[in-house]
């Protein structure tokens, strides 16, 4: 296996720019961040795959800051994913203000940024999956895409998934599986799937008609002369997390049983090598993997995490590749009479600046975004603190959009979903259309405003907090905590259900929360059909605009217990 320390080789490249954020220090940045350095690699086995995920509609390199709280429970505390901060860089032998520390945690982040810039772009991923084949061999290099590819930017809400489709089939994926793809509706993924030229995989979703499987849920490969059976999970509680009247006809589950059924079908079949392309969530992959025997390697995602090391469960391993576009990850196997007798990997950050953007890629990505171009560049205003949405709790693009809920639709409280996609803008910087966009692009956008008793306030933040907090996997659907505007509150996290959530003040007057009294409430998101109101990003755009500057302060309206 590669070792901690040649997998963070490039993490220790200009370790000593703890104090500089000017042209010197990217440009040693830059010196220091090379393709090739990069891309290094001990070729190991008979198969590469590579593996990315939760892109979510971002063609362009991005500004994505990693989260600083990521609380894990039951037997997740503490362990990977649920680590951050200085203990994520502790655990994984990380450098402070190394390139890996921001690629990787949020620590000085947006000092970092200036010296180490965007992050990803599919013109440099291109680069990376071509390289990785022509190295390789194309008939060893297994490439999967984890799903959450075709929503998350305005391009993708406006073209419906076509932009991300069309520049995606370049890279030509050998599968797929997915989640808020589902989002566009039943007609429109049917009719996106038919133009793929590579498989959508979900093993877990049937039609609720004739309890059939609504998707293929594995296909056969041979890659380095071994027959690989990939499984396709998509995320199983997109009805719930999700509208459901926008797939009323598929049905959704983890499905152990139906898991372990194609394992065993896929082993008869005479598969060597056993992936599930999972769109579960780490915690629950890392449960399924233990209960399911069998499956060699998991590739998760939906939770956005992003680990410098494979997490082993059993004989399984787990393989999490972040999300926007930052990473893609590189597992090389040795696949010997049916077992993997080793393994190498690395996760790999797509640092724009140094690697070489892929030209058909770099024009595909041109022509797709041509028709919304005028759009995207438009300046609404400036940020004078960091806008990032990544976090259990709080994101402060998350409280950007609660001020602009409670102004623009004179509200008391405003609530905004915990979604986990959204890129990061610098202080200083211009706010965009494109960045209201990305963090608010979806087909359900409407702001509605309704009245809410303090009971029902409590309840919907304890039923957001056991999704989060549950400590049975199984019962968590990933996601973060909702913001909430104008609220604060007290939560114990180590309590069950109905008994988390606590000390409900209303901040404008600093009095405690009525549980039968009726508060005005806007929010967005809601997954009920015919919600009516104005899109999201419209108010957004409104709010910014008259401010002008935005400066974002500390939140301090949400007391933490029981970590």
């Amino acid at each position: 296996m590669i070792t901690r320390r040649e997998i963070l080789h490039v993490g220790v490249a200009a370790a000593a720019l703890a104090a500089g954020d000017g042209i010197f220090a990217r440009a040693l940045a830059q010196q220091r961040l090379t393709e090739t350095e990069l891309l290094k690699f001990d070729t190991l086995g008979n198969v590469t795959v590579l593996h990315v995920a939760d892109i979510h509609g971002q063609l362009m390199p991005v500004y994505f800051r990693e989260p600083s709280v990521n609380l894990g429970v039951g037997e997740a505390r503490g362990q990977p994913p649920h680590i951050t901060g200085r203990d994520f860089l502790k655990r994984f032998g990380i450098p402070e203000k190394s390139a890996s520390a921001y690629a990787l945690t949020d620590q000085d982040f947006a000092a970092l940024a200036k010296s180490y810039g965007r992050i990803g772009g599919l013109d440099r991923l291109a680069t990376v999956v071509k390289r990785v084949r022509a190295e390789r061999g194309e008939d060893k290099v297994l490439f999967l895409d984890g799903g959450d590819t075709w929503q998350g930017s305005l391009g993708s809400n406006r073209s419906k998934g076509q932009d991300m489709v069309d520049c995606m089939a370049l890279l030509k994926p050998d599968a797929m599986t997915g989640h808020w793809e589902f989002t566009y509706g039943e007609a429109r993924v049917k009719e996106l799937i038919k133009g793929l030229g590579f498989p959508f995989l979900a093993l877990n979703i049937r039609d609720t008609e004739w309890n059939e499987p609504a998707f293929e849920p594995m296909k056969m490969f041979e890659k380095g002369g071994i027959k690989i059976a990939v499984l396709g999970q998509a995320f199983p509680y997109t009805p719930v997390a999700n509208p459901r009247w926008m797939m009323p006809k598929w049905s959704f589950g983890i499905r152990e049983e139906d898991v372990r059924a194609n394992v065993e079908k896929a082993r008869k079949g005479g598969a060597q090598l056993i992936v599930l392309l999972s769109h579960n969530g780490f915690d629950v992959d890392r449960k399924l993997a233990a209960r399911v025997p069998g499956i060699d390697v998991i590739l998760t995602s939906h939770t956005h995490d992003a680990l410098p090391e494979a997490v082993k469960v059993g004989s399984t391993l787990l393989v999490a590749s972040g999300c926007h576009g930052k990473f893609v990850s590189r597992l090389d196997l040795d696949v010997q009479n049916g077992a993997v007798k080793g393994f190498r990997y690395k996760l790999i950050p797509l640092f724009a600046d140094a690697i070489r953007p892929d030209a058909e890629m770099t024009a595909a990505i041109a022509r797709v975004r041509a028709p919304y171009a005028k759009d995207l560049g438009r300046e609404v205003g400036r940020a004078d603190s960091l806008l990032y949405r990544r976090g259990n709790f709080n994101g402060t693009f998350d409280d950007l959009i609660c001020a602009a809920l409670l102004k623009e639709r004179d509200a008391e409280i405003a609530l905004s979903p915990g979604f986990r996609w959204g890129t990061s803008v610098l202080p200083g910087q211009p706010i965009t259309i494109e960045d209201i966009h990305n963090a608010t692009a979806i087909t359900y956008p409407q702001v509605y405003r309704t009245s809410m008793t303090g009971e029902r306030l409590k309840e919907v933040l304890e039923d957001v907090a056991d999704n989060l907090f549950n400590p049975d996997p199984y019962y968590q659907q990933g996601g973060d905590m909702v913001r909430c505007g104008g609220l604060g509150y007290a939560i114990d996290i180590s309590k069950p259900v109905g008994q988390r959530i606590s000390a409900m003040t209303y901040l404008k007057s600093g009095k405690a929360i009525e549980s039968k009294k009726e508060y005005v409430v806007a929010g967005w998101a809601s997954v009920n059909e015919g919600t009516e109101g104005p899109p999201v990003w419209d108010l957004v755009e409104r709010y910014i605009a008259a401010e002008k500057t935005v400066r974002v302060a500390p939140n301090s309206s949400v007391k933490i217990s029981g970590v």
